[in-house]
């Protein structure tokens, strides 16, 4: 391990960068899980899928989100974006056993810890960076952002909850397998176009108040029309894996 190069990593500290010559980072990750640089943890694939196209990129695990958010500044602003994923797992399953009891390890944190990342990671990372730097787009994805793209059921809580960019304030949800997309965005911001106008990438969910229909377009339930009827949220979630990846519109 000591003879290997760390700039053949992703960086993930301050020195990491300047390793590299770098005064500015193009995009910079944060991720629930440990660092691993395999296709098996998303935040790594995304990483080198960007830094394939000739983009900065860093990657900051597990930060710490109880202290005075060092862990969220020591790497300064990117110039076109964060991104954010809570890890290869729902952090709640991979937090608590079906019976809503902590588990005993964490497989994807050294040393199996399990207090290295906080209940719902994506919605937490998401509102500090958006705190601390409000100017930003924040990009999350993932597991935990993609199963909760919609309005859906969450056990934990046992209500319904609206969908994950509700309570995140993120500006792009992408879901899946998100290579091709984030390549898309990372491309349109490098062209100047602004955050708010990407409303027509696949496989991307963003929040728009006013909507032109199209005619192919499929619209779902509000999230106050899914609490009125169940019913409404089973013909939602019916419709959108019945098309194509594709952009999901959802009215705000």
């Amino acid at each position: 391990m000591e003879n290997l190069d760390r700039k053949e990593w992703l960086p993930t500290t301050r020195k990491e960068v300047e390793l590299r010559g770098w005064d500015e980072l193009d995009v910079i990750f944060f991720t629930g899980d440990a660092y691993v640089d395999h296709p098996s943890f998303g935040a790594a694939v995304i990483g080198r899928t960007l830094e394939s196209v000739g983009l900065k990129v860093a990657i900051i695990p597990q930060p710490n989100w109880r202290d005075d958010l060092r862990d969220f500044k020591k790497m300064g602003k990117p110039r076109l974006f964060f991104g954010v994923s809570a890890g290869a797992m729902d952090s709640m399953v991979n937090k608590y056993t079906a019976n809503k009891r902590l588990r005993s390890d964490d497989a994807y944190t050294p040393d199996a810890r399990i207090d290295m990342r906080p209940d719902y990671p994506t919605i937490v990372y998401s509102n500090i960076l958006k705190e601390l730097y409000p100017d930003i787009p924040v990009i999350v994805g993932g597991i935990e952002a993609s199963l909760r793209r919609l309005s859906h059921y969450d056990y934990w809580q046992d209500k319904l909850l609206p969908g994950i960019l509700t309570h995140s304030h993120a500006d792009i949800l992408v879901y899946g397998a998100g290579e091709k997309a984030i390549k898309e965005i990372a491309y349109a911001l490098q062209k100047g176009i602004k955050i708010e106008e990407l409303s027509e990438i696949p496989q991307t969910v963003i929040l728009q108040k006013d909507i032109q229909k199209k005619d192919k377009d499929i619209f779902l339930y509000s999230f106050e029309e899914c609490l009125k009827d169940k019913k409404k949220n089973k013909r939602s979630i019916l419709s959108i894996s019945k098309r194509n990846p594709t952009s999901d519109r959802l009215k705000d």
